[in-house]
Order: C-alpha cells, then sequence, then structure tokens
C-alpha cells in the first residue's frame, strides 16, 4: 500500500470517528432507491421488399396554402394560420411552471429518483440568498442539471460548490469531492476552497477545477469563511448530493435536494497531497425532523464503485506524476545551482587572469623606463 492510500485510510477513520461523535439521527431501516423501468422501445416495422417492376406511385401535389385575407384581423399580433378563424385565448396558454422533459413524461426514459422533479430551467421566483429551506420545494426534489437548483433557487452556483453571505453559507453541493471525505448520509466531512492555481501552468495553462493543490487553504478565503461562519452562527445549510459524489447517499443520476444541515465543526489539516499543504474541513449534521434519505440501489452502487475504483487508480497516478514532478524539480533547481556555482567559479579564473595580465604589463612598463 502506497503512502498516500496509508494517509488516505488513516484521514478516512478518523473522520468517521469524529461524525460518530456528532451523535446523528438515524432511522434504523433506510430507504432504498426504487427503479422505475423504462418503457420497452417502439418496434420497428420491417420494410417488406417488393421486387416488382411496377413504376413507382405518383407524387402527391401539395396543395396552394390558403390566404387569410378573410380570416385574419385587420391588426393586431401575427398569429399561426392553423388558428386561421379560431378565437384563442393565448394568455391562458402560458404555463408558467416548466413541464417535466417529454423523456421521462413519456416513459422513454426511467429515473430511480422518486422525489418531484424540479424545474429545469426559467425565472427565479424565490430567493436563493436565505437561510434554511425555500417555499414549495421538497426534499427529495431532484434535477438533471445544476441549473435547475439555481432555478428553483436551492443552490445558486452553476458550478461553485459554497453559496452564502455574511452570516455563513446557504447552500453548498456534494459532487465529486475529496478523497478522504466521509459521507454518512446524516451527517458527512466537507473539504474547503483554494489552494489550487485555477489559471493553470506553462506546462498545463488549462488544469481549471483539476488542478493540483500548490498553495494552503485558508479561512480568508470567502467560501471558506462562510462556512467557519455558518459554525459559529449555527444557521442552516442547504445541501445538494450530485451523482458524481462517492457515496452510497449520492442519487443515481442528476442532483437532489437532501434538506438542511448544520456546520459543527472547522478546522485545518494537512491535506492529501505531496507538499502537504493545509484544508480547510468541517463537519455537517443533518437536522433532525426530515424525510429519510434514499439508499442507491444494489446495481447503481456497484457501477459507482467500478467508477470510484478507476478515479481512484488515476488520482494515484496523478499522485505519482506530482511526486516525479516535484522530485524533477528539485534536481533542476540542484543542477541549476551548480551551474551556477561553475559561472561563478569561471568568472573569479577570468578576474584572476586579468589582474595577472595587468600586473604582467606593468612589470613591461616598468623595464621599459
Amino acid at each position: 500500500m502506497s503512502d498516500y492510500e496509508k494517509r488516505k485510510q488513516e484521514n478516512i477513520k478518523k473522520n468517521q470517528a469524529l461524525l460518530a461523535s456528532l451523535g446523528f439521527d438515524k432511522p434504523t431501516l433506510e430507504p432504498k432507491e426504487k427503479i422505475i423501468k423504462k418503457a420497452p422501445a417502439a418496434k420497428k416495422r420491417k420494410v417488406s421488399e417488393d421486387t416488382s417492376d411496377e413504376s413507382p406511385a405518383p407524387r402527391e401535389v401539395k396543395a396552394p396554402r390558403a390566404t387569410l385575407a378573410d380570416s385574419a384581423p385587420e391588426s393586431g399580433v401575427r398569429r399561426s394560420s392553423r388558428n386561421a378563424g379560431k378565437t384563442v385565448d393565448y394568455k391562458n396558454e402560458i404555463v408558467d411552471r416548466t413541464p417535466v422533459p417529454v423523456a421521462y413524461s413519456s416513459g422513454v426514459k426511467g429515473t430511480e429518483n422518486t422525489g418531484p422533479m424540479g424545474r429545469e430551467d426559467g425565472k427565479r421566483t424565490h430567493d436563493p440568498k436565505t437561510y434554511g429551506s425555500i417555499p414549495g420545494v421538497e426534499v427529495g426534489t431532484w434535477w438533471e442539471q445544476r441549473r435547475g437548483c439555481s432555478a428553483d433557487a436551492i443552490h445558486a452556483p452553476w458550478v461553485g460548490g459554497i453559496s452564502g453571505g455574511k452570516q455563513g453559507a446557504y447552500s453548498v453541493a456534494l459532487s465529486g469531492g475529496y478523497d478522504d471525505d466521509v459521507d454518512l448520509g446524516y451527517a458527512f466531512t466537507y473539504t474547503g476552497s483554494g489552494g489550487r492555481d485555477l489559471k493553470g501552468t506553462k506546462q498545463n495553462p488549462k488544469n481549471l477545477r483539476t488542478a493540483p493543490q500548490s498553495s494552503d487553504q485558508t479561512f480568508e478565503n470567502n467560501f471558506n469563511k462562510m462556512l467557519k461562519r455558518s459554525c459559529e452562527t449555527k444557521k442552516p445549510v442547504r445541501v445538494i448530493r450530485g451523482y458524481k459524489l462517492r457515496s452510497p447517499y449520492a442519487p443515481s443520476e442528476g442532483f437532489r435536494y437532501d434538506g438542511l444541515y448544520t456546520v459543527e465543526r472547522a478546522w485545518l489539516e494537512k491535506g492529501l497531497n505531496p507538499k502537504g499543504y493545509l484544508v480547510c474541513k468541517y463537519a455537517f449534521k443533518r437536522l433532525p425532523g426530515q424525510p429519510a434519505l434514499p439508499v442507491r440501489s444494489a446495481a447503481s452502487e456497484a457501477e459507482a464503485s467500478e467508477d470510484t475504483a478507476d478515479e481512484d487508480e488515476q488520482s494515484a497516478e496523478e499522485e505519482v506524476e506530482e511526486t516525479k514532478d516535484a522530485e524533477d524539480a528539485v534536481k533542476d533547481e540542484d543542477q541549476t545551482t551548480g551551474e551556477e556555482v561553475e559561472d561563478i567559479e569561471d568568472a573569479e579564473e577570468m578576474v584572476e587572469d586579468e589582474d595577472q595580465t595587468i600586473g604582467e604589463e606593468v612589470e613591461k612598463a616598468e623595464d621599459a623606463e
């Protein structure tokens, strides 16, 4: 087992013990995600092969388009020709709420999420800069994309994991996360923001959020400060979980609102990176009296485990590469230092040669006199 894996397991055990000490409420029987079977695909009709030499049927000629001179109003908004001669109340036909996508309503696409489906787009009707629950959005509501969470004011940022204000965080998103974070559903650890060079490097100019840790995280970072403030004020924080989260409590697809939590602890510790840069850590605890969290089905969990194994292998390879890069950088620095020393020695020898030459010229001048 590599040093990275040893440190990872040690951190996970420590975080599990910390969460257990919070004394969170967890139901004895946890509900499983219910698999909704997808509708069978429609059978395609077989095209009968016609080997006869009959000539093809004549092509139908479309009738000329009817004019709207008699039916169209003298003035006003242009309307569809299909409604010619009809009295249509267009204002009453406007739908305020985004309908469920046709792929789901028609049964073509199924889902294991049993909660209500939120909007996927549209104008917000509530302010996401609110501490606590959002009116009309039930715990268990889910969305296909993050923009739906934003439209329903549960979690405003489309990408960022933390949203908050002066009195603490409004909401956080769990998606992916750090290798040593622990999610027990009703309590979890969360790693803060910052410490990565999002602008990239000369070798990797587009690292963005996949960039390795290159400096310490601090509570001076605005997002980390928000979560630390939540630990002090104990204002409730909305939590969504995404399908990329490596946890049995993650939804099989999309993003799900899992209710309100409080931040119980905030601390600094060495992160899982080659140089031991510090990271900000937080312990969340779910408020009691909320619907139980569904647990992933066995099939979905197996798929998630395979994805996790692939990601862990990739992370280990990246750690090895980072370590090699660091060692190469040290070698380059040593080599550069050696070259600088040689340059200094060469310069000193040149000065000595110049001094010797000047001394010989002075002696010649004296002899001439």
